[in-house]
């Protein structure tokens, strides 16, 4: 990402010179009057005198005249015009985004410099607006609320606990610019849901080796899975996102820190992906929400991981040794077993906690 920070200049002048000041050094360097130069050009002194004050636009064909007149191109001419106007339109800009500053109290700006997603400098209130406009891709702050506070709000309102949408949003943007650098297959259901088995198989295996493997099995089949660690406030496990028609997004955060959870959020937003309409957005935090849509998720998951049919037999697992021993015969890790154990109050929470494998954000760094 620390390339795109090219994109943001670092000095801008705050002021905009019309290429009648180039005319008028010419003037000087000749010794010769506007008056003079109008005639040479066949305009009106008017016209040239407002043409030096920048107060009217210097045309292509003025331009032209001038080229015969001066000895400088014509496309040097208008190029000094376009300049001209396009900094008068970021200076007006300016302006108007200086209204808008307000806005960066509910940003993680700090957060998002630190990780090289907004650059250092310059870090005046109006171009921490123009930088944050940019990193979300949007020409307003009302196009922002639109594709991405509204969603960060919902999750929020979905909370049990209070999360900070514009954190959520941030962290929503970062994983999508990761997932548009993924290159992946159009979408095929069929063939992810074929990919079911092997994906639930990687959960016996270290997150260094299981999720370079896991990323491929889904960008053969239209997914983009990236992990971004959770922006503060954001307190969000997963996401799901369409980011183009043939393409979906599966944001990972490894907010809980251990394998069962990083597994079940996994599952969860796959069920998105395979269930659920591609307009929305899905944020998650690991916990219930009472949308029947994320109860499906969520009962979705549970049945990848351990088949209702296995389900069955959870209640008999009371110690240890069973537990690993279910998790031999499913072929999974003992870890998915002991957290469901642990939610279904079989198990005291403290007991297995040694069979639970660490996340560690490193683990996937490509």
């Amino acid at each position: 990402m620390a390339d795109d920070l090219e994109s943001y200049p670092t000095t801008e002048p705050d002021y905009a010179v019309p290429p009648g000041e180039t005319i008028r050094e010419f003037l000087d360097d000749l010794g010769m009057s506007q008056r003079q130069l109008a005639t040479r050009l066949d305009l009106t002194p008017k016209h040239v005198n407002q043409l030096i004050q920048g107060l009217v636009p210097l045309s292509s064909e003025v331009a032209l005249r001038l080229e015969l007149v001066t000895g400088l191109s014509a496309r040097m001419w208008n190029r000094l015009e376009a300049d001209y106007q396009s900094t008068q339109r970021r200076l007006r800009q300016r302006e108007d985004l200086a209204e808008l500053t307000s806005w960066l109290a509910e940003m993680p700006v700090r957060e998002l410099q630190s990780r090289g997603a907004l650059p250092e400098q310059p870090k005046d209130k109006i171009s921490r607006v123009q930088q944050l406009l940019a990193f979300f891709g949007v020409a307003h702050v009302s196009t922002y609320r639109e594709i991405y506070e509204k969603p960060a709000v919902r999750f929020r309102k979905a909370k049990a606990y209070e999360a900070n949408p514009g954190a959520v949003a941030a962290w929503l943007r970062m994983g999508e610019l990761a997932a548009y650098d993924k290159v992946c297959q159009p979408f095929d259901k069929h063939g992810l849901q074929e990919s079911l088995d092997r994906l639930r198989q990687l959960t016996l295996q270290p997150p260094k080796v299981f999720f370079p493997i896991m990323r491929d099995i889904c960008s053969r089949h239209g997914v983009a899975v990236v992990m971004i660690p959770e922006i503060k406030g954001a307190r969000a496990s997963g996401a799901t996102k369409w980011i183009s028609p043939d393409k979906a997004m599966v944001l990972l955060s490894g907010r809980h820190k251990c394998d069962d959870q990083f597994w079940f959020t996994f599952f969860h937003e796959i069920a998105h992906v395979l269930k659920h309409g591609r307009s929305d957005v899905w944020i998650e935090d690991g916990h219930a929400i009472e949308d029947p849509r994320e109860l499906q998720a969520n009962q979705f998951a549970m049945d990848i991981l351990i088949p209702p049919e296995d389900a069955k037999r959870l209640p008999d697992l009371r110690t240890l040794a069973k537990a690993q021993a279910f998790a031999a015969e499913l072929g999974i890790a003992p870890s998915i077993v002991i957290g469901q154990l642990h939610r279904k109050d079989i198990l005291p929470y403290r007991v297995g906690q040694k069979f639970k494998r660490k996340i560690d954000v490193a683990d996937f760094e490509e």
